[in-house]
């Protein structure tokens, strides 16, 4: 994942986005339910407790706290070198990206990817969705939005795609969707049943 031409992750961008009330697109609170959700579904289909999540694109690790509410070891990849020097020994950060991937352990019961798929380009997401795959013991949390649907935050990088193109590689990858952005690995492809499974 490389930032868009002219685009830096540093602290001004990470304050604009994530701090400053008139343009920000998540907020703790926001954040904090969609890990209470995530762990949820893992939860259902591995029918055990979350112990492990790995967080890809995790900018300043956002979700660490939530997780860590919820008792789940976290560990956050983000190409921000900024992010990393703030955040990286607190929040468990390492320095790396879908096409650059750091030594990972053998299995994550979760593995989250939230607002920014889109920003990767085509050949890194292929491949790092397929590295991922292979480490997925539980659930992915993959937001991914097709072109023209209605976002908010910062657009100048995204790759455009529809959403035939995310199905596609997503199955490419061994991803079976089970709603509201989650995947079952090949782990647990035979929990997920016909009527779960989206599209």
């Amino acid at each position: 994942m490389k930032p868009a031409r002219g685009q830096s992750y540093d602290k001004a961008y990470f304050d604009k986005w994530y701090r400053n009330p008139l343009h920000r697109v998540s907020t703790p609170a926001a954040v904090a339910r969609k890990a209470r959700l995530v762990v949820a579904v893992a939860e259902y289909y591995l029918d055990r407790r979350v112990r492990t999540a790995l967080d890809v694109g995790c900018g300043e690790g956002q979700w660490q706290p939530a997780l860590k509410k919820l008792n789940v070891r976290y560990t956050g990849i983000d190409p921000s070198p900024y992010a990393i020097r703030r955040f990286g020994r607190r929040r468990h950060l390492v320095l790396g990206s879908f096409g650059n991937l750091p030594r990972l352990a053998p299995s994550y019961d979760l593995i989250i990817c939230s607002d920014a798929l889109y920003y990767v380009p085509d050949d890194e997401l292929v491949i790092g969705l397929e590295i991922l795959a292979q480490r997925l013991a539980g659930i992915a949390f993959l937001e991914a939005y097709p072109t023209g649907a209605r976002l908010d935050g910062d657009t100048s990088g995204m790759v455009p795609r529809t959403a035939a193109f995310y199905r596609r590689v997503f199955r490419h990858a061994g991803l079976v969707s089970c709603g509201s952005h989650c995947y079952a690995g090949p782990a647990l492809w035979d929990r997920v049943t016909e009527l779960e499974r989206a599209g």
